[in-house]
């Protein structure tokens, strides 16, 4: 095989698909991306069982072949080689040499048939939808998931279609975000559970460009997203999710409309007060058309008040403040609305047509007074 590349466009290839190389495995092929070009395009793949990553990329075919290299290795030999064109050459024995202007490495490859391809997705059921949107749903509900793995639902976000309408829901046992988006078209109903890793590695590859469109297939065992020329393919979380409805609520004694930012500034503000090992609570006290915060650490104290209009009762209620900053961070209304019951009951942040909603459970602000 025989390949050249200009090393820009062959180093973003690689830097797709290695998102998809496990940090820890048994199988050394895992550790690999695979070069293939037997046919007439060039793709490069990562796959590390439950995730796997395949681009198209632009480059010279002087004479066709395939190899896997050590994803490590040759991700960072092209990263330092000089900005011109990278030959990639291989021998019968998987021997490859990486030559750029007067640079030449050797290194060792293995061979591209032992590789684990993609599994293959019949593309069927399917919805698609703009990468602007795609991009923006991962952002505005990934922070609520749970980073680790005793209740694989947590890790995961349920992505459920009905008719026109995608909801995405992710919830980690202290808060829940849940995001709709009107669809272009109508679909078949379906529910399936995507990995929030997927999701994560997903959103780093993807443009965020509105005119451009990602399509989504699925079936029982995996999902499948292609966009530009890139496929990700990622197995599902199996089981049944958990029954949210029960978790949300209609009724509320207080209602809060607050400027975000003068509200997010004011928190963020408070946490300077807290160490990362502190669990300190924020105390809020709505009264009248004013909201009163206060927090107190062993590092010192803060009060401040900010204007709000307020219907209902007055309230006060204690809250973990990185909950709030995260859900008020990726809200883009000038605007939030705040529902709240009573000082033990979860608070519900949404708009009014509930194309967002995101509930927090409070927290006991005894230690906190």
């Amino acid at each position: 095989m025989k390949l050249i590349f200009q090393k820009d466009i062959l180093l973003n290839s690689i830097n797709i698909v290695l998102k998809a190389v496990p940090s820890k495995t048994t199988m050394p092929i895992l550790e690999c991306i695979l070069i293939d070009a037997t046919g007439s395009d060039i793709k490069l793949t990562a796959n590390d069982m439950e995730l796997g990553i395949e681009t198209k990329t632009t480059g010279v075919i002087e004479e066709r072949g395939k190899i896997a290299l050590n994803a490590k290795l040759f991700s960072e030999i092209v990263r330092k080689l000089p900005d011109n064109n990278v030959v990639i050459e291989t021998e019968p024995n998987f021997n490859t040499t990486i030559t750029c202007e007067k640079s030449k490495f050797n290194i060792q490859g293995k061979d591209g048939d032992e590789f684990s391809y993609l599994p293959y997705i019949e593309k069927q059921s399917y919805i698609k939808l703009s990468q602007f949107t795609l991009k923006d749903i991962i952002r505005q509900t990934i922070f609520s998931i749970s980073p680790n793995d005793s209740n694989k639902m947590m890790t995961g976000e349920l992505f459920e279609i009905y008719d026109n309408e995608l909801k995405v829901v992710s919830l980690d046992g202290h808060r829940i975000s849940i995001r709709k988006i009107e669809l272009s078209e109508h679909y078949e109903s379906a529910k399936v559970i995507v990995p929030g890793k997927t999701l994560t590695e997903i959103s780093k590859i993807l443009s965020g460009d509105n005119s451009k469109e990602v399509q989504i297939f699925f079936n029982e065992n995996h999902i499948l997203f292609e966009f530009d020329d890139t496929i990700v393919v990622s197995r599902l979380i199996e089981g049944e999710y958990f029954r949210i409805n029960q978790m949300l609520s209609s009724d509320y004694e207080t209602k809060v409309t607050v400027n975000k930012k003068v509200f997010l500034d004011c928190i963020d503000r408070a946490t300077l007060l807290i160490r990362e090992s502190d669990k300190k609570p924020i105390i809020i006290s709505v009264a009248d058309n004013v909201m009163q915060m206060k927090l107190s650490s062993v590092i010192g104290t803060m009060n401040e008040e900010i204007d709000i209009q307020k219907n209902g009762k007055d309230i006060t209620i204690g809250f973990n403040p990185k909950f709030l900053i995260d859900a008020l961070r990726v809200i883009d209304d000038e605007e939030v609305s705040i529902y709240l019951i009573n000082p033990k009951a979860p608070c519900f942040i949404k708009d009014s047509d509930e194309r967002y909603i995101y509930l927090i459970l409070p927290v006991n602000i005894s230690s906190g007074m």
